[in-house]
């Protein structure tokens, strides 16, 4: 079993993860944080549980244009299908890498296209 200071990091990342999204709330709920400390108790790696979060972004994040648009995010919950498939079928070791910038691209590219439609829709 972990020690509690790791717990204690385990916790702080990945709740830090999960708040740093695009369209997650400012604070982390109390059900929140109950269920990052089961993925520690249950031995999920943060690498896993990063991975799941940035993938679950990112798929949100490229939908059509046309698509209705989604709910924020409300709870660290609405990622466990993500991270149940990438403990199923674990991603390959440079995927979080590869993640991380995509993710990246994806909401720098939103975000002007917010900003230009914004714009446009002034005038």
């Amino acid at each position: 079993m972990n020690q509690p200071t790791e717990s204690n990091s385990y916790l702080t990342s990945v709740i830090t993860l999960y708040l740093q999204l695009p369209e997650t709330p400012m604070r982390a709920s109390q059900s929140d944080q109950t269920l990052a400390r089961r993925l520690d108790t249950d031995g999920v790696p943060l690498e896993t549980v990063e991975a799941a979060l940035l993938l679950g972004s990112l798929r949100r994040l490229i939908r059509p244009k046309d698509a209705p648009p989604l709910s924020p995010i409300r709870s660290l919950a609405y990622f466990l299908p993500v991270i149940e498939e990438l403990t199923e079928a674990p991603a390959p070791g440079n995927y979080l890498d590869y993640l991380r910038l995509k993710l990246k691209q994806a909401a720098k590219t939103r975000a002007t296209t917010v900003q230009k439609n914004t714009f446009s829709d002034d005038r």
